[in-house]
Formats: structure tokens, C-alpha cells, sequence
């Protein structure tokens, strides 16, 4: 069964982009040492509030800051779903 989830307010819902594999000398660094991606693209957003009107739409490319969000999981795939004013910018 597939779930959809609909950001309410002035949320969106951002699936981050994946963690680049580094290595150091040819030592290959464990995932749990990796930077977090800080940029991602919009999959949802939510419709506005009545102080914050929605710039943001599905497909835009964003950067956000290092603990921005709320880390969720649908359907194997990782998403972060977080207001609209943490997001710092369009690329």
C-alpha cells in the first residue's frame, strides 16, 4: 500500500539528496561519519498560512539548514518535512 503525505500550513516535504561516498586515503568512510546532505528537492508543500503565503512548489531544488526538519520514512525512501522558512534558498 502506498501512502501520500500532504504537508499542512507552511510545511513541505523534501526528500534530501544523497550523501556523497567519500574516501580518505583509500579508506572509505561508514555512512554513519558522512556529512548530511544540506540541500534536497521539494516533493510536497502545503498550502500557506494566513501570515506565511507558499513560494516554494514540487520540483524546486533547496538548500536548508544542517538541523532543519523532522526525518520521516514512506515507503523505504527517507523524506524531511519542514516549514517553509527553514529552507534557506532555490538552487
Amino acid at each position: 500500500m502506498s501512502m501520500t503525505i500532504k504537508p499542512l500550513a507552511d510545511r513541505v516535504l523534501v526528500k534530501p539528496a544523497v550523501a556523497e561516498e567519500k574516501t580518505v586515503g583509500g579508506i572509505i568512510i561508514p555512512d554513519s561519519a558522512k556529512e548530511k546532505p544540506l540541500k534536497g528537492e521539494v516533493v510536497a508543500v502545503g498550502n500557506g498560512s494566513k501570515d506565511e503565503q507558499m513560494i516554494l512548489k514540487a520540483g524546486d531544488k533547496v538548500l536548508y539548514g544542517k538541523y532543519s526538519g523532522t526525518e520521516i520514512e514512506l515507503d523505504g525512501t527517507q523524506y524531511l518535512i519542514m516549514r517553509q522558512s527553514d529552507v534557506l534558498a532555490i538552487i
